[in-house]
């Protein structure tokens, strides 16, 4: 499934020549919508640097001086973290979309592994063509130009890969299903993005994304991927352009550096728990309203209104497979 990926971060597009690299990384917030359209909501930080190599024979790789083309930062600075995220999330809202998660994308040529979780090791020669695969394009200034205009905005095309691409991207067709599941949902993925002539593709190496308390979570690697950017690259068709990491649902947020600083911020606590009121409310609304079709009258609000936390996520899953058995119904 190929997504549009509005207003994207400079770090997935960062560009590189003979001359220098750009690198650096960024961190935001990212919404999604019913039609798993990804957009940028704000930056936590955006870090972009050129480095120059130096122009003499033997040192073409040496990087000799750095300039700084694009900072912001609200990372260190829990006032405006929390007044940015309380925004964000009223947008969010407003515009009918849900809290997708936090990107952390890290643009370094690959000469560290940045953004991949402690414990997993990518094998050095790995690591190595990935390096190759980098100097390579930029020396033949290959490197893609994705950016495509659209209005008033910026977008690129992207595309997930890997036998877990459906916790990123879920199952379902409507905003409901998709709050149902981002609400649930808690942990991480972790890659490498590769660009091909319009696509940023999305590899995912690891994740250790679950829906439920009790699932395990276990560290793997994706040979499989590892061997189609290995094939790309030989082919000289993928470009490895950063690493990313992808924490999903409103929990991404715990993984702040300033959150115990933060969390018990009446403004983000006001905010959050209005966001949880509006998947609340939509995925009740989904439910009664699949309830009037197939000609079933509860209304299970007042009910809820009135259980405690445990009983609230017990119902919450017995209402997400009925949500899934109703459904059913209306097909047959």
């Amino acid at each position: 499934m190929i997504l549009d990926f509005y207003n994207p971060p400079r770090a997935l597009l960062a560009l590189s020549s003979k001359e220098g690299l750009e690198i650096g990384g960024s961190k935001l917030i990212v919404s999604i919508d019913e039609e798993r359209n990804f957009y940028s909501e704000g930056h936590i930080y955006s870090e972009m640097s050129w480095a120059e190599f130096y122009d003499e024979e033997g040192l073409e790789d040496v990087i000799d001086s750095f300039t700084q083309r694009e900072f912001e930062s609200i990372n260190e600075d829990s006032e405006a973290l929390v007044d940015s995220i309380s925004e964000t999330i009223h947008k969010i809202i407003k515009r009918k979309r849900l809290f997708y998660g936090v990107f952390d994308l890290e643009v370094d040529a690959f000469l560290n592994e940045n953004t991949i979780i402690p414990g997993l090791k990518i094998p050095p020669n790995v690591i190595n063509k990935l390096m190759s695969a980098h100097r390579n394009t930029r020396d033949k200034i290959l490197f893609p130009k994705i950016l495509r205009e659209t209005g008033n905005q910026t977008k690129v095309q992207i595309k997930f890969y890997g036998d877990k691409k459906n916790h990123l991207i879920f199952i379902g067709s409507t905003l409901e299903e998709l709050a149902n599941q981002l609400r649930a949902v808690r942990g991480f993925a972790t890659g490498i993005v590769c660009t091909t002539q319009i696509l940023a593709n999305f590899y995912i190496l690891n994740d250790n994304i679950v829906y439920k308390d009790e699932d395990e979570r276990k560290l793997y690697l994706d040979m499989k991927n590892i061997h189609l950017i290995e094939e790309g690259i030989k082919n000289e068709i993928l470009t490895p352009v950063n690493w990313f990491r992808i924490d999903l649902g409103i929990h991404a947020l715990e993984t702040l550096d300033l959150w115990e600083k933060i969390k018990n911020s009446d403004k983000l606590q006001v905010a959050i728990a209005e966001y949880d009121h509006y998947l609340l409310e939509m995925i009740f609304e989904e439910f009664e309203k699949l309830q009037t079709e197939n000609e079933i009258g509860y209304n299970i609000m007042d009910d809820f209104l009135q259980m405690n936390a445990q009983e609230r996520k017990e119902i919450l899953k017995d209402i997400s497979i009925a949500i899934k058995i109703l459904r059913e119904n209306l097909k047959d």
